[in-house]
């Protein structure tokens, strides 16, 4: 192995700077703030969208008005500089398109793509995280992009993206409520019943519009219990003299501003006061990093127009670069790397993808050059090229670069390209190949094999928006196999991509059996295989489908190559439903004996389900990590799941803690499909490997709605007249019930934390909700744990006070209430209070805010909890209305409860006669009547 050299200062230099510089990377993105301009931000297109230039025409105007839109939004700082548009391979070639380079679609800041089920056109942005935190991708339909009848609806398109933008860039939510429309608010000096919005100075009209087909008529809001009965809804004007809010409602023409802390509307029940901790939207955006290291300009508009570049996906270039140096001659790794490259070649590659393989010690070899994945004859022609032994140096750069010059041999150019760089070692000279990777326009996969692979390796990764993979050390090469299974195709379609569907090794002893069983679902099946691998000696192994059909050992394949691993192809399309095997370790010694599933989608129209893993560390001291699993198929979230984690390293036990999407805890939004834990054994600078394993059960999984939305408008009031636009297409929730059956899935993914952790004080409570019911008051809330969502905590402190502000920024000093009966319970379980006040009289009208902390002893407490309000109102009377008002909207309510009244008179009388005649036939037959 090379030892340090001169050039380590410099370099550890250079990646201490492209830390910084590519933070945000951690989700993929690649823009950069330039003088007050994004650069490089990326939208692409999904390949199974049909052609149409009017998309791509459509997608510049849009991004055009909205740069002007954001530049006066943001007070003349920020605007859209350069955007790439990417065109799939599916459309036709067009020689103004470029070569994409490390771009692609599952890195695009923006989408295009058809919604699963059709699920209507609503514009969103997936967001993990909590405030301030970034979001993954923006989505919009073609549909979206291309009727001019949904301008009514969601308004102009690029006030529509500034909107999403907002969402993504800067962390902010939404500050209407689609759950909660109404509230009590006492800001009038009264209670009333206002609309979730911001600011509360949107001026409109609460109705109910009732459809008989597609007759559909609107009339006044009734009470139900203390707000509007449910399906109320909020018409705005469509004239304001109010400036804001771009989180509320960005159609409406006088709105050119974000709340700020002037016009924020602190009482709505929306996500942004509950994530933001009442937080105006405008003051989480002149706290992020782009408003600190930027300054307003002097000029109207923004300096310069959005320019455009359009590329085109290609057909994929991979080449394997394998470090054979001798350390990969040690525990297995030389084996272990030959199984997991093989899986790759032979299950997980795409067909049509071209591949080729170097490897590299003191210096490199070519050992396969671009080959066509165009059946399995091909894939097995290539296994003949992996490595079998090791010895040698290690040179990182001259193995990436012999690869760069098998892609050029083929493509003439390595844009767009990928390596997959697998190394155990060290190598200080990394420093002098970084330009040329820069330059490459490849995007670079690493995967750290054990615990003393270069500690610059990572950096490939972060230059090129490649993945970032660890795989400890391991007798069978089940973790090397997850790492590869995760370099799939990012072309966005995800039904050719190859699945894991379980991973598992288990240390069996002798004689003894591992009975299990792992769950083909109806969105999987085709290209099927099950590996079985072992430390020692062969198993004997039988597995059983669904039907019963039986494969024995005869049945697998055993590589010459590879004595210790065993393959079985399922042909066609295998049966859905739960796999049984029973494996037993025939052997006189205990060995490992490892399982590992793939396959991919049943069929093209189906999308299969997906799990995505992540690992995140929060900038706020103490700086714990966040481990985020999303379940989803194509665009639905995925309810219902166990997700489970395990957090490995080398020369430690590995952890594993459940995920869970309650919105307690480290998850931020509830049912989101995006499963959430706080993960805090961790130090920094070493190598963490992260696998989820997420299984359904066809009883209780089901699909859900995205958040984070551009608001559906209902319809406007003009001039006194209500003009509703067509109903929002929901869809119900038997509709939207998963037909998955049982499912299970595997996703892996690595982490280097960047921060040691200090000590963790008990979770925030993100979940407190309050009530009113006879003169009580009634809480519940999900328990933290005594270490952020783990443990028990020690006791609460809950404050109450009658002003919200107050209450947020003076807790200690708000009214206490006595807790010494409350003990708090396990983390996860659900938590309710009474709190009977003495010293106040609730009446109508009262409203009282409530918020806690979860104390783990007298000096480590959570944070301020969210503060929940308790409302007793009793709404007046219903009045007649005037004249005016009757006819405000368009509305006559005199003429309706004439008509109502003299309907009623005229059921009254059929009732009354058909009652009547009915109980003199019933008299004859039934002694008790005539008793």
């Amino acid at each position: 192995k090379q030892r340090a050299g001169p050039t380590m200062v410099l370099f550890q230099s250079l990646i201490f700077l492209l830390a910084f510089q590519l933070s945000h990377v951690a989700r993929g993105s690649m823009v950069w703030l330039n003088q007050n301009g994004y650069e490089d931000l990326v939208i692409a297109i999904n390949p199974k969208v049909p052609e149409d230039a009017n998309i791509i025409e459509n997608t510049k105007a849009m991004v055009k008005s909205a740069s002007n839109y954001l530049f006066e939004a943001t007070k003349q700082r920020f605007f859209f500089k350069s955007v790439k548009i990417i065109i799939p391979k599916t459309w036709k070639k067009n020689t103004s398109y470029l070569r994409v380079k490390t771009e692609s679609y599952n890195k695009a800041d923006v989408i295009i793509a058809d919604p699963f089920l059709k699920y209507g056109d609503d514009p969103y942005t997936l967001q993990y995280g909590g405030c301030a935190e970034q979001g993954r991708y923006i989505h919009f339909t073609p549909n979206f992009l291309l009727k001019s009848s949904l301008l009514n609806v969601y308004g102009d398109r690029g006030r529509v993206f500034v909107h999403e933008w907002a969402h993504l860039r800067w962390g902010v939510f939404d500050e209407y409520n689609n759950d909660a429309p109404f509230y009590v608010s006492t800001n009038s000096g009264t209670a009333s019943v206002e609309a979730t919005r911001c600011s509360t100075r949107v001026t409109g009209a609460p109705v109910f519009q009732e459809c008989n087909g597609n007759n559909c008529q609107t009339r006044q809001c009734r009470y139900d219990g203390q707000l509007y009965e449910a399906g109320c809804t909020f018409v705005p004007d469509k004239q304001q003299s109010i400036t804001a809010s771009i989180m509320y409602m960005q159609s409406l023409s006088s709105v050119v501003q974000f709340c700020d802390k002037y016009t924020h509307n602190a009482e709505a029940p929306n996500l942004q006061n509950k994530i933001c901790n009442f937080k105006s939207t405008w003051e989480v955006i002149t706290e992020s990093g782009d408003f600190k290291n930027s300054s307003a300009l002097s000029t109207t508009t923004p300096p310069a127009e959005t320019t455009f570049s359009l590329l085109q996906t290609q057909d994929r270039a991979v080449c394997l670069v394998l470090d054979v140096s001798g350390s990969m001659a040690g525990s297995n790794r030389i084996q272990n790397l030959y199984q997991a490259a093989d899986v790759f070649l032979r299950q997980i590659i795409e067909i049509g993808s071209w591949v080729g393989i170097v490897t590299f010690e003191s210096a490199a070899y070519e050992k396969a050059p671009l080959t066509q994945i165009t059946s399995d004859a091909t894939r097995v022609s290539l296994t003949r090229y992996l490595p079998t032994s090791a010895s040698g140096g290690t040179d990182i750069c001259a193995g990436v670069e012999k690869g760069f010059q098998v892609i050029t041999n083929k493509f003439q150019t390595t844009y767009g390209s990928e390596i997959v760089l697998l190394t155990d070692g060290e190598d200080s000279y990394v420093s002098r190949c970084l330009e040329n990777v820069k330059q490459s326009g490849a995007i670079i996969h690493t995967i750290a094999l054990g615990p003393s692979a270069a500690k610059e390796l990572e950096q490939f990764s972060k230059m090129t928006g490649g993945l970032q993979l660890y795989a400890i050390d391991k007798v069978v090469p089940s973790k090397l196999i997850e790492s590869f299974g995760e370099i799939t195709s990012g072309s966005g379609d995800i039904t050719e991509q190859s699945i894991q569907l379980e991973s598992k090794d288990l240390t069996v002893a002798s004689k003894q059996w591992i009975n299990d069983s792992v769950t083909i679902d109806k969105t999987v099946g085709n290209d099927t295989f099950f590996v079985i691998a072992w430390s020692n000696s062969q198993p004997r192994i039988f597995l059983r489908d669904p039907k019963g059909k039986q494969y024995v050992n005869s049945d697998f394949t055993i590589d010459t190559s590879n004595t210790r691993a065993a393959r079985l192809g399922i042909s066609g399309t295998a049966e859905a439903g739960d796999w049984y095997y029973y494996i037993e370790n025939d052997s006189t010694l205990s060995q490992i004996i490892s399982v590992t599933v793939t396959s991919r989608a049943a069929v093209s129209t189906v999308p299969p389900v997906t799990v995505k893993a992540y690992m995140n560390q929060l900038n706020i001291a103490p700086y714990p990590v966040v481990i985020y699993a999303e379940v989803s198929q194509e665009f639905l979230p995925v309810l219902g799941a166990t997700v489970i984690a395990t957090v490995e390293k080398d020369g430690a036990s590995a952890e594993s803690l459940q995920l869970l999407d309650n919105g307690a805890g480290a998850d931020t939004i509830k049912n989101d499909g995006i499963y959430s834990s706080y993960y805090t054994s961790f130090q920094s600078g070493h190598r963490y490997s992260l696998k989820v394993n997420a299984r359904g059960r066809d009883t209780i999984v089901r699909l859900g709605r995205r958040q984070n939305r551009a608001l559906y408008i209902p319809g406007y009031r003009e001039n006194g007249k209500i003009e509703m636009n067509a109903p929002r297409p929901e869809i119900s929730d038997e509709e939207i019930q998963a037909q998955l059956g049982n499912f299970n899935r595997i996703a892996t993914n690595s982490f280097v934390p960047t921060i040691s952790p200090g000590t963790f004080p008990p979770g925030r409570i993100t979940d407190l909700q309050a009530y009113i019911e006879n003169n009580t008051i009634f809480l519940t809330w999900t328990a933290p744990g005594g270490v952020l969502d783990k443990g028990q905590a020690d006791h609460y402190i809950i404050k109450t006070s009658g002003n919200l502000m107050d209450l947020r920024d003076n807790f200690d000093r708000a009214t206490n209430v006595n807790t010494s009966d409350l003990v708090p319970k396990s983390a996860g379980t659900a938590e309710i209070f009474t709190i009977k006040p003495k010293h106040l009289t609730i009446e109508n009208g009262t409203i009282i805010y409530i918020a806690m902390r979860a104390a783990a002893s007298t000096t480590l407490t959570s944070d301020v909890s969210n503060i929940a309000q308790a409302t007793w109102f009793v709404p007046p009377k219903a009045s007649v209305p005037s004249d005016d008002e009757d006819n405000k909207g368009g509305i006559n309510i005199t003429a309706i409860v004439a008509i109502v009244a003299g309907c009623v008179i005229i059921v009254c009388i059929i009732v009354s006669s058909t009652v009547c005649v009915l109980q003199k036939k019933n008299r004859r037959k039934d002694p008790a009547i005539r008793m």
